[in-house]
């Protein structure tokens, strides 16, 4: 693609704005910029887009959003299913609204039929609402936790999942052939909302996804017990979740409920922020203060979309613990079996779906209770792929689903990560453990006594510069064609080689059941499993150290060693 060209293209056209202009003139005599912008366009997959937002084809702004539209209007318009039309919500990040409304203008030119949230939702709600509404397809604008100069076009299918593989080939083959102004059609909103094309949904959408989430409480009489002096401090991180988590947690018996006030604001600059991630301890700084001010031990955070969850709690010292996503995994999957055992409510056939990468004391639990437990690769739209293979069955009842960055589902009302049932249930068992005078902390720490130290930990290893792409694939194609035999005395039991869709267990093999991605897995008898699996969209290399051992500082241990292999082989 001719960069010089391109840019020139988008100062010649009428479309593009004047302050997007204005800002393109600023870069025109920097070649670098120019060719980052116009090089190639923004990468469509299974995944939808995401990138910075700024004016050029390899970024995020209404021309790309409209250009990837009608992409999705070509493949919906060839499978015949305009009618059944297509759900669109967003998030608080900085030109969401414009661009799910470019969005459904887009939809509307083409005769597809439009519901379109009338505010910011959770990106679970947008999946539900697919479902309920009988769509062909959802759309939800959001950058996740990204940085707030990030955004991002998540696409679903008619199953509430993100698009299957095929169909965003040929979305992104459809793009790859569209021009981006002259091929894409759009109609005025208000045009469309005025002949019908377009319907404005709200408050009864939100109802029945919140009737859907609170028919998931396993043990809903957990909270009622100790709702007199039970205390929860929530923060939005200026998100999605500002509505939902605070009226589910009322609706639930929730009395003590504390938000942030300074993060309860939707605000896509995150000013109280540098990086809207649960994930990470800083995000809990103003809810730290409030926790103390109230005297709570426990604080929930959602990200900006309300499809991850972030949880501290109280430790006996008196100080805050994060409750790592394989940690709260873990913790749910005992709680939730736990809680059908006791009430008697075990539905039949229970099963538990997490990824190859998630921690494998969820494994262990499933494994000592007769829980069938599933394992897919990375991606919570491969969750959703075993629940709908289950239902076509007619077998089988999903009890929870989750992934190592925080995601969680229970329910099959939504095919994606839910924060706000998420957070229902760590308040439902967080009452439970309180009336045995418990924090999650002295829960967590029960469960190493029962089940063993498990201790799981992700490293980036980046290959970056000139060849970098290359030293990835040989580092690669050496731990796939020479893979490791023993880990500090311990030996390699189980082989996984995931493009080739093979496990290789004493010499011999078997297939992995799942779709082929570039991932190697190494399983020691010792325990231990370390998975190495390139990233999509940086330059590195991520390695996941899911560990067993008698304590934290003997795992760790282990993990330096593993850790300077692998690095010396990646020549870090």
């Amino acid at each position: 693609m001719d960069c010089r060209k391109e840019y020139e293209k988008w100062l010649k056209e009428p479309t593009v704005t004047d302050a997007e202009k204005e800002e393109l003139r600023a870069i025109e005599n920097d070649e670098k910029e120019i060719a980052f912008r116009f090089s190639r366009a923004l990468s469509f997959g299974t995944a939808g887009l995401r990138g910075t937002m700024k004016p050029g084809l390899n970024a995020m702004n209404a021309h790309t959003v409209a250009h990837a539209t009608q992409g999705l209007a070509n493949l919906i318009l060839g499978e015949k299913r305009e009618k059944d039309g297509v759900a669109i919500a967003y998030d608080s990040r900085n030109n969401s609204p414009l661009f799910a409304q470019t969005a459904a203008e887009v939809l509307a030119a083409n005769g597809i039929r439009v519901y379109l949230f009338d505010g910011m939702r959770p990106t679970p709600e947008l999946s539900f609402a697919v479902r309920e509404l009988g769509c062909v397809a959802g759309i939800n604008i959001t950058a996740s936790h990204n940085p707030k100069q990030y955004n991002g076009y998540k696409a679903y299918w008619d199953d509430g999942a993100q698009l299957p593989p095929e169909h965003a080939d040929t979305v992104a083959a459809a793009i790859a052939k569209l021009d981006i102004f002259k091929d894409v059609r759009k109609m005025p909103l208000a045009r469309a909302i005025d002949t019908g094309i377009v319907t404005m949904i709200g408050k009864e959408v939100d109802e029945k996804y919140l009737a859907a989430v609170l028919a998931q409480a396993v043990n809903p009489q957990a909270v009622r017990a100790v709702a007199d002096d039970l205390k929860i401090v929530y923060t939005p991180l200026h998100g999605a979740g500002c509505k939902m988590v605070p009226e589910m947690m009322r609706r639930i018996g929730i009395k003590h409920f504390y938000p942030v006030d300074e993060q309860m604001e939707p605000d896509g600059n995150f000013p109280t922020l540098e990086k809207p991630n649960p994930e990470y301890p800083a995000a809990f700084t103003l809810g730290i203060e409030v926790a103390n001010r109230v005297g709570c031990d426990l604080i929930i955070a959602t990200d900006p979309d309300a499809d991850r969850v972030g949880v501290m709690t109280r430790t006996k010292s008196g100080a805050f613990r994060t409750i790592t996503g394989n940690q709260m995994g873990a913790l749910l999957t005992d709680y939730i079996i736990t809680a059908y055992q006791k009430t008697g409510t075990m539905p039949p056939e229970p099963y538990m779906v997490k990824t190859i990468v998630t921690s494998e004391m969820a494994a262990q639990i499933c494994a000592e209770n007769n829980i069938r437990l599933y394992n897919v690769l990375t991606g919570f739209k491969f969750i959703g792929e075993v629940i709908k293979k289950q239902e076509k069955t007619g077998h089988g009842t999903f009890l929870f689903g989750f992934e190592e960055s925080y995601g969680y589902l229970k329910g099959t009302y939504a095919r994606d990560k839910d924060a706000v049932v998420a957070a229902m249930l760590i308040a439902e068992m967080t009452a439970y453990y309180h009336a045995a005078g418990m924090t999650l902390s002295d829960a967590l720490d029960n469960l190493f006594r029962r089940y063993g130290f498990f201790y799981e930990v992700t490293r980036e290893v980046y290959m970056e510069g000139y060849g970098g792409t290359e030293k990835i694939a040989a580092l690669m194609e050496t731990l796939r064609e020479n893979p490791p035999k023993e880990f500090l005395g311990s030996r390699i039991s189980v082989f996984g080689d995931y493009l080739k869709g093979t496990l290789t267990e004493e010499g011999k093999t078997r297939s992995t059941e799942l779709p082929r991605s570039n991932v190697l897995s190494f399983r020691l008898e010792n325990g231990d499993l370390i998975v190495a699996r390139p990233s999509g969209t940086e330059p590195k290399v991520k390695f996941y150290y899911l560990l067993k051992g008698e304590n934290e500082a003997q795992t760790k241990e282990k993990l330096a060693a593993y850790e300077a292999y692998f690095n010396h082989l990646a020549g870090v």
